[in-house]
């Protein structure tokens, strides 16, 4: 994801907009690995190989997304790990 997309995105539950950006894993301005959350619906959106996954939560992939909050746990913020919905450790 080009880190100038951040300035467009909105919730996709709510549209709130701006979201807050976590970054894992980034070169040159594009982010490969990281996170998006939206502070109003406190959910967070993974950004797996520079992609983000800003999907309805009846669509979303938990076993992907929780293997994605395992591997990076100690990268993210703790209100995403133990408390962002639509599921946490």
């Amino acid at each position: 994801m080009n880190k100038t997309m951040i300035d467009i995105l909105a919730c996709p539950i709510d549209k709130n907009h701006p979201l807050e950006l976590f970054e894992i894993k980034e070169k040159e301005d594009i982010i490969s690995e990281g996170a998006l959350f939206c502070p109003k619906c406190s959910r967070f959106y993974p950004i797996i190989e520079e992609i983000p996954i800003m999907l309805p939560d009846e669509l979303r992939d938990k076993k992907q997304e929780i293997e994605f909050l395992e591997n990076f746990k100690d990268k993210l913020p703790e209100k995403i790990i133990t408390k962002a919905n639509p599921w946490h450790l």
